[in-house]
């Protein structure tokens, strides 16, 4: 789960499987794409969530 510690900026400290979480939903969004263009169009219609811990 991440956690956010908060100081001078916000930083969210995220396991291992947050990280492989993210890189997997990328794929998924991505998988279609044609070139980098594409690829960056996809990913600013996307939402990626990161569970935090309380």
């Amino acid at each position: 789960m991440a956690r956010i510690i908060e100081g001078e900026r916000r930083i969210i400290r995220m396991s291992v499987d947050d990280v492989i979480n993210i890189v997997r939903e990328y794929l998924q969004v991505t998988r279609n794409s044609c070139c980098y263009e594409h690829t960056r169009e996809l990913l600013e219609r996307a939402d990626f969530f990161v569970p935090e811990d309380l």
